[in-house]
């Protein structure tokens, strides 16, 4: 039956299809046209100006639209008397509040003794609770609300965030401001984040990356430096409920503090919610931070030796710049052509062409208020170690010698700026970029002013900071891996000079 049914549908077809006249001219023919069916694809294509069936068009052909202007939405700013500072950002896309706190003074300002106070000070801060509810009480509270207030510690901040839905703002913000004006820091959780902490030290040489990028920030900024020092069991041990409260004291005050608060509120209604909450407070007195001295690490070969793994992780180390610096933005350039991406030299080159690295890239780094590290970074079968270093020389040399050409330029710029937006693309995110620049110091406008700055720069901008921040031969060279399958020996790029990483013994242990 399907037989028979499929025979009478091809008879259809045929029967359907239409008949041609014997010795009739096609009606294109009797004027000289051409019929449009018998023109091939790719001639049809091109006389509409369309690509070519088969065969891609070059990116050259492809219309790049100027970007539009960049103008975010900017937070309405407001000062205290007390010199608090409260950034509000209405959004009311959602029935969502979200607010953050941040608060001068971070690990870096932590004395040398006691290192790692503010790791534990971020954690305690919430998991011990006020003086009315413990962290255990407060967690049964926020979560039947569908809201959260954390605490942490970073390295020249900490913070207080919460978020809640619109609804239930009015409950979640007096048990933040609770949580701000009297926490507890009670014993049993100190307890708690200290265990937590000395399992982590425990761990801290198990992963070649982790020991690449700790023992990276000591060459640069020295193992003294509160840049790069690490916390050990002793320093965790010493630090004591006094003196995470003496810490809460000193930090904690209207002068230190940032209040940025984004969601679907009514600013007039807010602030005066905020200063209620904080404007009665005593000023205090604004922490300074540690005034630290910075110097280019001492050029060399360092090398940990790492002999469960079969693979080397290398650094090439040197002091980088804060964003101060008028060259920042040919900086940026210069580090998105030289290893920015899949389509930066040390990527082509190290991983494309001579297929040495699994990973590689980096640049001349930059942090807001302290030079930042400058660092090349790659990983590689151990057999290959040498080598990959030797072809990171070479590239580093070639764009210092050779300089860049206007090509590179344009795609490296239009990369920036093309992913620049979607950095800031929700207010969120512009707030805390706005909260940011007041906390080291940058014009309100910073933003505007890095999409021009980027824009400015040319070739003879990023040959000259090329010459002047990229220096090779100065360099620190970490290698962290296993020397028993290097091709060839460390001690062929010069004197090997070894890196303890082993971790010092609890205190009162044999």
């Amino acid at each position: 039956m399907r037989i028979q049914l499929l025979v009478a549908s091809l008879l259809l077809c045929c029967c359907a299809a239409p008949a041609q006249t014997t010795g009739a001219k096609n009606p294109t023919q009797a004027t000289g046209a051409q019929n449009p069916a018998q023109i091939p694809p790719a001639r049809s294509a091109q006389r509409r100006g369309l690509p070519t069936p088969g065969i891609p068009p070059s990116w050259k052909r492809v219309t790049v639209r100027p970007l539009r202007e960049f103008k975010p939405q900017e937070p309405k700013r407001i000062q205290f008397e007390n010199g608090l500072i409260v950034f509000l950002q209405e959004d009311h896309e959602l029935p969502l509040i979200d607010g953050t706190i941040r608060i001068r003074g971070g690990s870096r300002d932590e004395p040398a003794p006691k290192i790692g106070l503010v790791t534990i000070y971020g954690e305690v801060w919430r998991t011990g609770g006020t003086k009315t509810r413990t962290g255990d009480q407060l967690d049964d509270f926020l979560e039947s609300r569908a809201a959260r207030v954390e605490t942490s510690g970073s390295l020249d901040s900490t913070f207080l965030a919460w978020s809640s839905l619109k609804e239930q703002f009015d409950q979640v913000f007096p048990v933040m401001v609770d949580l701000l004006q009297n926490p507890e820091f009670r014993e049993d959780k100190i307890k708690l984040a200290k265990n937590q902490i000395d399992s982590v030290i425990s761990r801290r040489n198990d992963d070649i990356d982790e020991i690449a990028g700790r023992e990276s920030a000591k060459l640069a900024y020295g193992g003294d430096s509160p840049y790069a020092r690490t916390p050990e069991y002793a320093t965790i041990a010493a630090v004591t409920r006094d003196d995470l409260i003496n810490w809460h004291q000193r930090t904690v005050v209207p002068a230190n503090m940032i209040i940025g608060i984004t969601g679907d509120f009514d600013s007039a209604a807010m602030e005066q919610k905020l200063r209620h909450a904080f404007g009665q407070l005593p000023k205090g007195e604004r922490l300074q931070s540690t005034q630290t001295p910075f110097r280019r690490p001492r050029p060399g070969v360092y090398f940990i030796e790492k002999d469960d793994v079969n693979q080397s992780d290398i650094s090439m180390i040197d002091l980088g710049i804060d964003r101060h610096n008028p060259d920042y933005f040919a900086v940026v350039a210069m580090n998105e052509i030289l290893g920015g991406g899949f389509s930066s030299r040390l990527f082509a080159k190290i991983r494309t062409k001579e297929g040495l690295a699994y990973a590689v890239g980096g640049g001349v780094g930059s942090s807001f208020d302290h030079p930042g590290i400058a660092r090349i970074g790659l990983s590689t079968k151990s057999a290959t170690t040498v080598r990959s270093i030797e072809a990171v020389h070479e590239e580093l040399s070639r764009i210092i010698t050779d300089g860049v050409t206007a090509d590179e330029l344009k795609k490296a710029k239009d990369s920036i700026l093309n992913s620049f937006i979607f950095e800031f693309d929700s207010k969120d995110k512009v707030l805390a970029e706005r909260m940011r620049y007041e906390f080291y110091g940058y014009p309100p406008n910073f933003l505007e002013l890095f999409r021009a700055g980027i824009e400015k720069v040319t070739t003879e901008d990023v040959n000259r900071v090329a010459k002047k921040y990229l220096h090779p031969e100065q360099m620190a060279i970490l290698v962290v891996g296993n020397s028993r399958e290097f091709g060839h020996p460390l001690s062929s790029l010069g004197t090997v000079i070894p890196i303890d990483v082993s971790i010092p013994g609890k205190p009162g242990s044999m």
